[in-house]
């Protein structure tokens, strides 16, 4: 998983206007949750998990994504 956020910081870097779409996530590793945590890229969708989709991504990361009210 460490390799996939090696990968992913990479990528984000090369191409940083290009949006991460999330809506197929399933799980999500403390390495590609801080590369994304950091580099704050335009996200995309919405994870299927609750707890991602309301904990980890509920901001967008860039607060481009208004939270829903409770």
């Amino acid at each position: 998983m460490v390799e996939e956020a090696e990968t992913l910081l990479a990528a984000i870097q090369q191409c940083p206007e290009t949006p991460i779409d999330v809506s197929g996530l399933q799980r999500l590793h403390m390495a590609v949750a801080q590369v994304l945590l950091a580099l704050k890229p335009t996200i995309r969708g919405e994870p299927p998990d609750l707890f991602l989709a309301q904990r980890i991504f509920g901001d967008g990361l860039d607060g481009d994504k208004t939270p829903e009210p409770a």
